[in-house]
């Protein structure tokens, strides 16, 4: 995430070169791609920390630190 983003609220995620723009609670790929088996697991990620994202992004908004969010495990 970014400070002062553009809504809706969203995450970047990056692999191998490749970035996109994921929507927060629909998990909907807004811009760019990953590969599908990553795409699979960001989704799973997102899934399960859906509230922290969406915290994170309340935080961004405020311009104030964000909480790291744990790994997909």
């Amino acid at each position: 995430m970014y400070q002062n983003d553009h809504a809706p609220s969203h995450f970047h995620a990056t692999y191998a070169g490749n970035e996109a723009v994921i929507e927060i609670g629909t998990s909907v790929v807004l811009n760019g791609r990953l590969p599908a088996r990553v795409l699979g697991l960001v989704v799973e990620w997102a899934t399960e920390h859906e509230k922290d994202l969406r915290s994170n992004w309340q935080l961004a908004r405020e311009q104030k630190p964000l909480v790291s969010i744990r790994p997909l495990e």
